[in-house]
This record gives C-alpha cells, structure tokens and sequence, in this order.
C-alpha cells in the first residue's frame, strides 16, 4: 500500500491497527529483498526459496505467454 498507493506509513498503520515499527521493519525488509539482498531477520529455508525462485519463473513464463499471444495475433491480421 506504501509503494503502490504511495499511503503513509502513518496512515498504513492506522488503517490496519498495526504498529509503526513492524511496517517500517516489513519495508526496510522489502526494500533489502528487491535489491538482491539477503535483508534482516531470519533466512528463508530452502523451501522458501524454491517457491520464490518458481514464483518468479511463473511470472516470467505469463508474461512470455502474452507476448507470444500478442505477436500470434499481430501477425495472424497480417497474414490476411
């Protein structure tokens, strides 16, 4: 909701009763992972890592596929 909707931390944690400090240590966490960094607290178990790492494949082969069916379509309107 910070990143996305660009809401306050403030506002965040009013809006879902949450403290301030687990918001801003779930950021500061977020912000570690997408930079390729381990981040704080405790490592992920390997199975955790193998979701994340499948996760991220899944994503990567969608959006493949919506290309392939983007130029399939392109190139079908062409052909006639």
């Amino acid at each position: 909701m910070i990143r996305e909707q660009g809401l306050s931390v403030s506002q965040v944690c009013k809006d879902l009763e949450l403290t301030d400090s687990a918001v801003r240590s779930w950021l500061k966490q977020f912000g570690e992972e997408a930079a390729g960094r381990p981040g704080v607290g405790k490592p992920l178990t390997p199975e955790q890592q193998r979701i994340r790492q499948l996760e991220a494949e899944n994503q990567q082969l969608k959006s493949d596929n919506a290309l392939l069916k983007k130029a399939s379509a392109f190139f079908a309107r062409e052909m006639k």
